[in-house]
């Protein structure tokens, strides 16, 4: 569990600097990590990107301050990296939903978002069905949904995507045009500093389609962790998926390499215990 207590430090650190702006770069390096595999990491071990966390973490320091003493908003506004204090407030208001200044008055109600910090333990008490394999660039075919990580958006607006896509006929459409009967679930494009990522419900195109209805994209030529989920969707696919981060990184010697994100979907009921799918997920050796 070296790699956890890497980020641990990663994070003591970035409890130290928070009145600096921030370095993804220097909180990498203090983890060992790449910069997409150590914002990844952090992202699927606590729901929220290094950039939400830091802002809250920040809005929440500011808060107590303003609270504490008698220190000029303009003043902590700065002090926290906002340019303005118009920014500041509309920040601090949509956190904790009054302004700085009454933030002052007595008996009012602040949030307080608190430190993160990882336990580390042993955990290994059911096996992981994983393989290791490396493809060549394919293409697929799919609809785009533009989602972000801020608040859990995206937990809530790709399951509806998913709902929609199969009551208007987007998923059958995508699987006529496929080599195979397999539904893709892809998260492309992901862009930390904005929070924001592309995800594309496809299929493996036949050679040489075109679709002026569709997204056509290429994956590349990767080397990839396969793990095998079995059961109901997606409540089991969650689950396998916080394991490949929690237990399956800290114990290898791998990372996450930037490219796109896989579920491979079988066709079926994806409620049934039984249910087969399979999570890809793009990998380098450090």
């Amino acid at each position: 569990m070296e790699a956890l207590i890497r980020l641990s430090n990663a994070i003591e650190h970035m409890e130290k600097q928070m009145e600096e702006r921030l370095n993804i770069e220097e909180l990498s390096r203090i983890a060992c990590m790449s910069t997409f595999h150590f914002q990844r990491m952090f992202h699927m071990l606590t729901g929220l990107t290094v950039a939400e966390y830091v802002r809250k973490r920040k809005l929440t320091l500011a808060a107590q301050e303003l609270a504490s003493t008698s220190i000029k908003v303009i003043d902590v506004a700065l002090k926290y990296g906002y340019d303005t204090p118009e920014s500041f407030s509309k920040a601090f208001r949509k956190i904790h939903g009054l302004s700085p200044s009454e933030a002052r008055s007595e008996g009012v109600s602040l949030k307080a978002f608190p430190r993160i910090s990882f336990q580390i333990s042993l955990k290994g008490d059911k096996e992981m069905d994983y393989r290791i394999e490396e493809k060549e660039s394919f293409t697929v075919v799919g609809k785009t949904l533009q989602t972000h990580c801020k608040n859990g958006e995206n937990l809530r607006e790709i399951p509806l995507f998913w709902q929609q896509s199969n009551q208007d006929g987007t998923v059958d459409e995508l699987i006529s045009l496929a080599e195979d009967d397999k539904t893709l679930g892809i998260c492309l494009d992901m862009n930390f500093e904005t929070e924001q990522f592309s995800y594309m419900i496809a299929s493996r195109a036949k050679a040489g389609t075109t679709s002026s209805t569709y997204t056509v994209r290429e994956i590349p030529a990767l080397t990839w962790a396969i793990f095998t989920n079995i059961g109901p969707v997606p409540t089991t696919l969650q689950k396998t998926i916080a394991r490949v981060y929690q237990e399956w990184f800290p114990a290898t010697g791998f990372e996450h390499s930037g490219g796109p994100d896989m579920e491979v979907y079988d066709a079926g009921n994806i409620m049934a215990d039984d249910y087969k799918t399979e999570i890809w997920v793009p990998i380098i050796k450090k």
